[in-house]
């Protein structure tokens, strides 16, 4: 196999399907689904269901304690029957929150802790074969306790597992860690992150 290239890789170039119509079929707080109609000059008309998020980004957020350990938060997620450890992360109430806040909100709400530094060192494209979903990964540091809340019907109460960085590491790699924003989130984090801005 050739590692020639022979042009430079440009996501913005023209695309090769036209959208011809687009119909709301399911709308909710968190996400619309759309049933979208396409053309293409190779195979002519095809349809594809797409998820449209509200609300902006998606938003995760792996803290470090004093002691450098990670919370992570027990969750159980119906749609794949299994319980998940994952870093606190939800989308905005409004579409006037901004992620810095989700993140920090997040964080108090599932982990039970606010933090003094906050910074975004990443954004990352979830599913993008058929929704619009971007998830915004966030530093914290500078922890101190603070009151949990109920999370939702799925865990009414999960428990927070605090984890060494090297720990997670482990636990990502021999698959115990699945959640793909943990897993970005962590792996990043044990590649060396920049200490994250004070908050002010």
């Amino acid at each position: 196999m050739s590692t020639k290239t022979y042009r430079r890789f440009d996501p913005w170039r023209p695309s090769p399907v036209k959208e011809e119509s687009r119909r709301q079929i399911v709308a909710s707080h968190y996400f619309n689904v759309d049933r979208v109609a396409f053309s293409s000059a190779l195979v002519g008309q095809f349809e594809r269901f797409l998820l449209e998020e509200n609300n902006g980004d998606t938003v995760g957020v792996i803290a470090k304690t004093p002691d450098g350990r990670i919370p992570f938060v027990e969750q159980y997620r119906i749609p794949t029957h299994r319980w998940t450890l994952e870093i606190p992360a939800g989308h905005a109430s409004s579409s006037e929150e901004r992620p810095r806040d989700v993140a920090l909100r997040k964080l108090r709400e599932e982990a039970g802790y606010e933090a003094d530094h906050l910074s975004q060192f990443a954004r990352i494209i979830n599913t993008p074969s058929f929704s619009t979903q971007h998830t915004a990964l966030f530093y914290a540091t500078g922890l101190t306790p603070a009151e949990r809340s109920t999370i939702g019907p799925e865990t009414p109460r999960s428990d927070v597992r605090l984890y060494t960085l090297d720990e997670a590491y482990a636990m990502v790699l021999d698959g115990t860690i699945l959640d793909a924003k943990s897993v970005i989130a962590v792996l990043r984090l044990h590649e060396g992150l920049a200490e994250p801005e004070p908050l002010s």
